[in-house]
């Protein structure tokens, strides 16, 4: 496959997105860097070729079509305005993005009218406050919007929460519903990309999804409880059923969710399901 055919992809080169985006593809089955000075990696054997690149940058990127797709957060895809779209949420990096007022005088979204919000994504709050009719004055900061009260600044911030703990240290309260809820995104440029290889990352990052959130359940139970056993465990297109060479025993088999696995192992011994067994999904393609 010659160059120009690579799927050219953007990872972020640090923050607290960048190690998790990595260790995905790593178990995605690409080839990652080692050293965290280096740019460009080309994975030839995947038909990949990755870009470090800052967080804020990557939407950017992608959107003006000089790479094919990449990784960063919906919060900074909305923000940018880049000509890109979002492919598929990876399930790490979630956050909200939240209005915070000094604590004690509570606010209300219309009071922001007029008053000074400061906040590192302006172009993701001028298109909220924009949807609600509210026009206000963007303060643009690169770092510890929380201060910006205490300095005189501002009157409000609207910014990335994680746990509040941070705002609440500098006497802010959070108040208005999120304006956004973001989590790592892959976003894709619109126009064609090589789609052989886009299908293949695509699948590849479902896969890893889908072990990280279900497990196996593999038990024994016999066939006067097999129907009530199955329905704790529809598994994802139906448990595998196999008989066992003791007499009226099937052994059972199912995808289930990792979060509500604990509680179907209790409610089978319930039922009369006897060597039930829990099993970590290295990978998968479904």
């Amino acid at each position: 496959m010659s160059e120009d055919q690579l799927l050219r992809i953007a990872v972020p080169n640090k923050g607290s997105l960048s190690e998790s985006a990595a260790h995905m593809l790593r178990e995605a089955g690409y080839r990652q860097r080692t050293d965290s000075k280096e740019l460009v990696l080309v994975d030839d054997d995947n038909h990949v070729e990755f870009y470090y690149l800052r967080p804020r940058d990557i939407a950017v990127y992608v959107g003006e079509g000089t790479l094919d797709v990449g990784v960063t957060g919906r919060d900074m895809l909305l923000d940018s305005g880049a000509d890109a779209d979002e492919v598929m949420a990876l399930g790490f990096g979630r956050s909200r993005f939240r209005f915070a007022a000094p604590g004690g005088s509570v606010m209300k979204l219309e009071e922001l009218e007029g008053r000074r919000i400061a906040t590192s994504y302006p172009g993701l709050l001028e298109a909220y406050l924009g949807r609600k009719g509210i026009s206000a004055r963007m303060i643009k900061l690169d770092g510890a919007v929380e201060s910006a009260i205490r300095l005189g600044v501002a009157d409000a911030i609207a910014d990335v929460v994680e746990t509040g703990t941070t705002l609440r240290k500098a006497g802010l309260e959070l108040f208005g519903d999120p304006i956004c809820h973001s989590e790592a995104i892959l976003v894709q440029r619109r126009g064609e990309v090589p789609e052989a290889a886009l299908d293949l990352l695509k699948r590849r990052l479902s896969g890893v999804l889908v072990a990280r959130n279900y497990v196996m359940l593999d038990y024994d139970v016999s066939a006067d409880n097999l129907d009530t056993a199955t329905e704790i465990t529809p598994g994802l297109e139906g448990p595998t059923v196999s008989s066992l060479a003791k007499a009226n025993w099937f052994a059972v088999r199912a995808m289930v969710p990792r979060k509500d696995a604990q509680r179907m192992m209790d409610d089978l011994w319930t039922a009369g399901a006897r060597a039930i067994l829990l099993t970590d999904i290295a990978a998968c393609r479904l």
